[in-house]
């Protein structure tokens, strides 16, 4: 098992932590899991970070989360980290073994993340995606069955499905003929995940997906799954092909070329700001709902723009011309051209729940940071 220089002093951070309910939290050095980090330890839990910053394998060493795994460290007393890779079954299992029913919940943020790299190397994204899931699953069934599993899992269990709505193309995005019933509110779960084009990211992330599902229907484990729309926020570190907002923001701030990968640039994503996924995390834990459950989350019809519309708000709020070009020989297959969560399944349930960030909001704020980083820079 390959740990941190933390875990030099685990023992004295053991001591500490030993006596709280503790939360695991997967991919703690990326967008979602260092915001749950962050917001569980200011609830008084022990967090526990696996995280190995596979992602600068992925993507290049510009897309490393190791710059936020070391400010977890820095930053959070009791928070303790573990370079492990999901994949490693021993390792995972001396974790578990070691810190058991004091873990209260795991939030399963690890993935491969991009269509493009899953069909470099179909093996490394499964392995990663479905069977490192599955390891997680079968590990808390054994260590830790009374916790919560929160699984982010993503819309892509829809394949391209989407693409067969009736779309209609206006002048800077794409949108859903209004007669239809997904129209008013987006995409909901009754939305089938079968016999599509998936992409194998997709395909290995419905695997786990489906995998979560059956440990909370069959074992009974709380597992609740959240299918996400694009998840964004200012500790995302994007890449061309993996977080669409963060990497045209930085390519903007930076001055760099841009490409949008086909569709006329009308594309259409819902985003969502980590802070109110991570929200709606905390409502599960606090009143799990039956095991196996599944929502739809994502920006909705509260906050949703297409590439065109994005870059516009840019050139606006910056002042200048963006370089940017439309290569539709670059469409990526399975990708979505108009998807929008319908969420009203999770405000059903947790009525309490609502957005803090608009898209503007998210924008602004992935704007100012990126600038910050390009004057340190």
């Amino acid at each position: 098992m390959r740990l941190t220089y933390t875990v030099a002093w685990g023992s004295f951070i053991f001591f500490r932590m030993k006596s709280k309910e503790l939360v695991l939290v997967t991919g703690a050095g990326g967008l979602i899991g260092s915001e749950a980090a962050v917001f569980f330890h200011a609830q008084g839990y022990g967090v526990v970070g696996i995280d190995n910053d596979k992602r600068a394998y992925f993507f290049g060493p510009t897309a490393s989360t190791a710059w936020k795994a070391t400010e977890l460290q820095k930053t959070l007393p009791n928070y303790l980290h573990f370079n492990t890779d999901i994949t490693d079954k021993a390792a995972l299992q001396t974790i578990f073994a070691t810190y058991g029913e004091r873990i209260r919940l795991i939030v399963h943020c690890a993935a491969q993340p991009s269509h493009d790299w899953a069909a470099r190397e179909p093996y490394t994204d499964f392995s990663i995606n479905a069977t490192g899931t599955l390891y997680l699953l079968e590990l808390t069934r054994q260590f830790c069955s009374k916790a919560v599993f929160i699984f982010t899992s993503t819309n892509k269990v829809y394949g391209d499905l989407p693409n067969s709505l009736p779309l209609v193309e206006k002048e800077r995005r794409f949108e859903v003929d209004p007669s239809h019933p997904f129209a008013a509110e987006g995409i909901n779960e009754t939305m089938s995940i079968d016999q599509c084009t998936h992409s194998l990211f997709g395909v290995s992330k419905t695997a786990a997906d489906l995998m979560v599902q059956e440990y909370g229907r069959y074992f009974g484990l709380r597992t609740v799954i959240f299918r996400g729309g694009c998840l964004t926020g200012p500790a995302h570190s994007g890449a061309e092909l993996h977080g669409f907002l963060a990497y045209l923001v930085q390519s903007a701030v930076q001055r760099r070329p841009y490409t949008v990968f086909g569709y006329k640039g009308k594309q259409v994503r819902d985003n969502i700001h980590s802070a109110d996924l991570v929200m709606a995390f905390a409502a599960v834990l606090e009143s799990p709902p039956p095991p196996g459950s599944v929502y739809n989350m994502g920006g909705s019809r509260h906050a949703n723009i297409s590439m065109l519309e994005a870059i516009d708000w840019l050139q606006e709020r910056l002042g200048y011309a963006i370089n940017f070009t439309i290569d539709e020989d670059k469409a990526r297959k399975g990708d979505h051209i108009w998807y929008i969560s319908d969420v009203r399944k999770f405000q059903s349930d947790y009525p309490s729940w609502n957005y803090s960030y608009t898209i503007g909001d998210m924008l602004g704020e992935m704007v100012e940071t990126a600038i910050a980083k390009k004057s340190i820079s």
